[in-house]
């Protein structure tokens, strides 16, 4: 299965890049420019950061933050779930099959 490629513009801070990337992958890669457009716009209107560059390494730590935060709390929730479901069986006299 051959993955057709096209080249799509996407505009981050007022300048454009075109970005190759497969048709069906073209939605999400425009989803993420707008995301990082966003975050890059609010680093720059705080005042606190200047330089795009340095407005671009900020939005990537925070945007990789958000990530693994989420990914931390998927991995507390799945095990809180696990223990839970231990105790349920063991509650119920320990032979569920699992």
């Amino acid at each position: 299965m051959s993955q057709q490629s096209t080249t799509v513009e996407v505009r981050i801070l007022d300048k454009e890049y075109l970005v190759a990337c497969p048709l069906e992958e073209q939605e999400a890669l425009l989803r993420a420019a707008r995301h990082l457009d966003s975050k890059m716009r609010e680093i720059r209107a705080s005042g606190k950061v200047f330089g795009t560059e340095r407005i671009a390494v900020m939005a990537a730590l925070n945007i990789t933050h958000e990530l693994l935060e989420r990914d931390t709390m998927s991995d507390a929730t799945s095990s809180l779930l696990k223990a839970m479901d231990n105790r349920l069986d063991e509650a119920l006299g320990g032979s569920s099959g699992n």
